[in-house]
């Protein structure tokens, strides 16, 4: 069942907005978000192995990886409502949650999809800063592929009124600012093998595009 409905979601089929039963389509669109960030997840903990110590950061980057993409959509939704009923598509809200929900069950499906690459990384590579950066570009990866499904959702609504084109790039700016700084925020999702595993870190609050910048500088700028 799980796959069939990750299915719909990949074709953009229109079980996943159609109206009625909203309630019920939500909640199957939340379990994909679930499951397949779980997937993600693990994967993505389990750098410098699975065992010992190193099992709890795979169980915490499991549990961190759909809180952050919920916590992110959650984050980014009130902002989106504002713009939306300051530019007159207040009536096509709801339209519009049902499309970006499954575009969130999308992007996990799509990340989920990415993590045989994450692994073969992982097994070729063993720099932390590099796991970091690689991880970046796998989330960035699946996100922007994420937004093709979001705009075969949103073609009802363009050909309705084409100011939700313009809503399509105001979501995608958004939903990126904020998820940067959850993913800092969050932080640790790989976990350093040189320090202790832990569920967050002590310094949990920053700027996290200062940061992101030192660790490519670091990266290679040596």
């Amino acid at each position: 069942m799980i796959l069939l409905r990750a299915n719909d979601v990949l074709r953009a089929t229109p079980w996943a907005v159609r109206e009625g039963r909203t309630a019920g389509r939500l909640m199957h669109l939340g379990v994909l978000v679930v499951v397949f960030g779980v997937l993600y997840g693990a994967v993505m903990g389990s750098f410098a192995g699975v065992f010992g110590e190193r099992f709890l950061q795979v169980v915490y980057s499991a549990v961190k990886v759909p809180f952050l993409l919920t916590a992110t959509f959650a984050l980014s939704l009130p902002s989106f409502f504002v713009i939306n009923t300051l530019l007159g598509l207040r009536s096509d809200f709801t339209y519009a949650v049902r499309a970006l929900v499954a575009t969130q069950a999308g992007l996990t499906i799509i990340l989920a999809s990415l993590a045989p690459f994450t692994v073969l990384w992982y097994a070729s590579f063993g720099d932390y800063r590099a796991a970091i950066l690689f991880n970046a570009v796998m989330f960035g990866t699946a996100s922007i592929s994420a937004q093709w499904l979001l705009r075969r959702f949103y073609e009802p609504l363009i050909r309705r009124n084409r100011k939700h084109r313009l809503m399509l790039r105001g979501w995608l700016v958004i939903y990126a600012f904020v998820g940067i700084q959850m993913g800092w925020v969050l932080r640790p999702f790989i976990g350093n093998p040189d320090s202790p595993t832990q569920f967050f870190r002590q310094e949990a609050w920053g700027n996290a595009y200062v940061q992101l910048a030192q660790t490519i500088v670091g990266l290679f700028g040596g």
